[in-house]
Formats: structure tokens, C-alpha cells, sequence
């Protein structure tokens, strides 16, 4: 625990939120920031992340990933909104409202309902912004982010199946080869890609973008909420392939969100193709079986398309 009369936070805290901290206390979370419950005066809990100073691009990617869900989100969906971003000495600092988690429950109904709203915010992305007429410009995001600590290539296409060849899987397996370990098939996969995907309507949703187990979850007094997101407009299917990837969302989850908005046909096999995606950041951050995956699941799609 960092007491509130030595921890640099307070005075920050004190001129950005207006509120005066008791004390900071480590959580767990994810792999890439060091993680905190503050705590209050007046008894209320936040949660912040913080990182060394030049990892303070992630926290604004995420900061800006959240404000663009919030926009979307039915209100049954809670999504965390930013409440203070910066520097603190060589600290980056994002905090965000605390989230009580439910536990083990796998069963709950309302894992249907938390799927339904899932579509809703995807469906719900299509409308313009207050204040604006204006589309969707195409698939993609107005800037770089990042998937994991990995960089998240970005920028406009009018074609989905660009996008995701240009900006997901290629730089993907090119980072790969560098490493010494590239993909046998890779360029036969990337050459047939484009044409497989736009086989299909696809409408420019906004997408979480890094949707495992981890980065969604119930909340204790009802509802749910995703966070941790990697935000781009996609095709909406991706969300829900990821979700699948690692297990975690029971199939309640998918069946209220089909029931919602069903998927369009051979769903199954574009689930391989977007996962792959995955397999390959993970590759390229942590090796070891995820190149086997990577390869096998690029073995089957060569094999289909």
C-alpha cells in the first residue's frame, strides 16, 4: 500500500479530479501496467493503471478506445469512461471508476443479455455521432493503436478485406519472418484473402477489437462491462471470434447476441481466419506453441479458400 502523505498521485488527483486520496493499493490485472485501487476521503474506490512514461501511448489509446465505446453502448453496457489521463513525474497515469466484477458465474442469464448488448453496441455504431450526418469514412481507425503491447496498424479502407489483409495479418506475419520464424503459405493466404472476405456484406462496426475472457466481464450489481479495448471499425464478427479463441464466455454470451443480430453464413470459418490475427500477435510476443497454432490454422484456410 502507497500511503497518500509520500505518493506523487495525491496532488495530481487532487488538481485534476478534485478529490483527496487515502491511499493506493495493487490489484491484479493485466501484463503490461501495474494496477491500483484508490481509495478516497469520502470512502470511494477508482482504479488506475500506471506504466513508465514512455508507455503513456497505450493509456491514451485505451483512454481514447473507451471515450468511442461509451458512445455506442447500450445502457445496460458499462463502459469504464476515462476520468483522468497524464504525466506524473515518470509515471503514466489513466483512471478510470472501479468495476465490482462478479464472480463464478458462468451460469448467470445474464451472460444472454450482456451477448444482446454486445450486437447493440455494434449496431449502434453504424449511427452517426451526436451532431453529426456523417458515415462511417471505411474500416479502420483514424490513428495507430495498439493490440496488447503490440503496435496496431491502422488508417482508412473502403474494403474490409484490404484492411484486414493490409493493416492486420500482413504486418503480422512480416514482424514474424523478421524474427526468424516466418509462415509457410503466408503469401498464398494474403494473395486469396481480399477476395474471400469481400464475398460478404460487411458494415464498418465499431469492434472492442480485444475481446478475450479478460477484458469483459459481469458486474456484482448487474450488467456487464468490457474494457482493456483495441477499438477500430470492422466487421463486427471479429469481436465475437476472440471471444471464442481462449475460452472463458459461456454459450449464453453467443446465443443472446445472435438472437440479437445473427451472423451471416460460414461465420465459422472467418472465426479461424480473424483469430488468426491473434495467434500471430501472440506469436510474435511470446512464441513458443503460438507459431505451431499460427501455422496449423493457416494450413486449414489455404485448404478452404
Amino acid at each position: 500500500m502507497v500511503r497518500a502523505a509520500v505518493d506523487p498521485l495525491a496532488p495530481w488527483l487532487q488538481e485534476q479530479l478534485s478529490i483527496s486520496l487515502v491511499a493506493r493499493t495493487p490489484v491484479g490485472g493485466g501484463c503490461i501496467h501495474r494496477a491500483w485501487c484508490l481509495q478516497t476521503s469520502d470512502g470511494e474506490r477508482l482504479f488506475a493503471k500506471t506504466n513508465r512514461a514512455d508507455q503513456a501511448p497505450l493509456l491514451k489509446a485505451e483512454a481514447e478506445g473507451l471515450r468511442a465505446l461509451v458512445q455506442a453502448a447500450p445502457p445496460d453496457l458499462r463502459i469504464p469512461t476515462p476520468l483522468a489521463l497524464g504525466l506524473v513525474g515518470e509515471e503514466a497515469v489513466l483512471v478510470l471508476p472501479w468495476l465490482e466484477l462478479a464472480r463464478g458465474s458462468s451460469g448467470s442469464p445474464a451472460w444472454a443479455t450482456f451477448g444482446a448488448n454486445l450486437a447493440r453496441l455494434h449496431r449502434r455504431s453504424l449511427e452517426p455521432s451526436p451532431g453529426s450526418t456523417a458515415d462511417p469514412p471505411g474500416f479502420g481507425w483514424p490513428r495507430d493503436n495498439f493490440i496488447g503491447a503490440s503496435p496496431q496498424i491502422n488508417g482508412w479502407k473502403g474494403s474490409w478485406g484490404l484492411f484486414f489483409r493490409d493493416c492486420r495479418l500482413a504486418p503480422q506475419i512480416s514482424w514474424l519472418a523478421r524474427r526468424g520464424r516466418p509462415l509457410a503459405g503466408a503469401d498464398r493466404l494474403l494473395e486469396r484473402l481480399d477476395g474471400w472476405l469481400d464475398g460478404q456484406e460487411v458494415e464498418p462496426c465499431l469492434v472492442h477489437g480485444d475481446l478475450w475472457s479478460g477484458n469483459g466481464a459481469l458486474l456484482s450489481g448487474g450488467g456487464a462491462s468490457v474494457f482493456d479495448p483495441a477499438v477500430y471499425r470492422g466487421d463486427r464478427e471479429t469481436d465475437l471470434a476472440m471471444a471464442r479463441l481462449f475460452g472463458g464466455f459461456p454459450e449464453a454470451f453467443f446465443q443472446g447476441y445472435t438472437d440479437e443480430w445473427p451472423l451471416a453464413e460460414g461465420w465459422q470459418a472467418r472465426k479461424e481466419l480473424y483469430n488468426l490475427y491473434h495467434l500471430l500477435n501472440h506469436a510474435n510476443l511470446f512464441g513458443g506453441s503460438y507459431n505451431k497454432q499460427a501455422q496449423e490454422v493457416l494450413n486449414a484456410l489455404l485448404g478452404w479458400m
